[in-house]
């Protein structure tokens, strides 16, 4: 399993050496990009924007420049996920669109930008609640024409919030049993020990919930450490060292990052 580190500083990206994972959002509105040290994979901020207005504001060809834009200023892009619609019951409840809507929608919106941009790194992502629902998705994505399994990487959205349940391992699992090599959107270290075997990558910015709770690292004089390089990269190395030998080796706890 290769495993990402969310990161909400997008400064990281042209100091660390492990890769990231980082927001759309994040990146949009900087008028100078970092060059990438490390591969690194683009979220699209697409649960922040359901549930900021319920519905995408952010236009296709608006999302694509700056993907494409991302993908030479920064480089080492590994992928880029689509404008996806997530299947969270309070997210459908803001929208006032079923499952089998937001799943339509995901879809459509992959394909579209597959046509409209066939260069760019994007994934297919499958959304949905229950394990038909992700069964479903994944039929529709074969009947448009998407063969799921030859894709390099295919998205697993709303699972993340379901990791202390089995239900997450079930679905994660089933789904492998298809020969997808799924990426896990926000993969917390529960998520990780149970089926993170099952995932051909994982993202996780659990890191800096973790650390708002907690106490600033020895000499550190922030309030937290909850947008702390130096803590991001333990905690990785951490929550690392304690999975089975099936994950991606670590750099250790003094993992090397360029100083600003």
């Amino acid at each position: 399993m290769r495993f990402f580190l969310g990161a909400h500083q997008p400064q990281w990206l042209g100091r660390v050496d492990v890769p990231l994972f980082v927001s759309y959002r994040r990146l949009v509105a900087r008028r100078t990009l970092p060059r990438a040290s490390a591969p690194w994979a683009l979220d699209s901020g697409g649960f922040t924007e359901l549930s900021m207005h319920g519905t995408w504001r952010t236009d296709v060809r608006t999302y694509l420049a700056a993907v494409r834009r991302f993908r030479d200023e920064i480089g080492r892009m590994e992928w880029a996920a689509p404008m996806d619609w997530m299947c969270e019951p309070w997210i459908t409840g803001l929208t006032g669109l079923s499952v089998a809507e937001h799943q339509r929608r995901t879809i459509e919106n992959f394909l579209v930008i597959r046509e409209a941009a066939p260069d760019l790194p994007i994934i297919p992502v499958l959304q949905g609640w229950e394990l038909d629902d992700y069964l479903a998705c994944a039929d529709a994505y074969e009947r448009s024409g998407i063969d799921l399994a030859a894709e390099r990487v295919v998205g697993l959205g709303s699972v993340c919030r379901r990791q202390a349940t089995g239900q997450a391992t079930v679905i994660v699992t089933t789904l492998a049993e298809r020969g997808l090599n799924l990426h896990g959107f926000g993969f917390k270290t529960l998520g990780l020990r149970s089926c993170g075997a099952a995932l051909a990558s994982a993202d996780s910015l659990a890191w800096s919930y973790d650390a708002r709770r907690k106490p600033p690292l020895p000499g550190h004089s922030h309030k937290n450490c909850a947008n702390c390089l130096p803590y991001a990269l333990k905690w990785r190395a951490r929550t690392l060292n304690t999975l089975p030998s099936w994950h991606q080796p670590p750099l250790g706890d003094n993992a090397p990052y360029h100083a600003a």
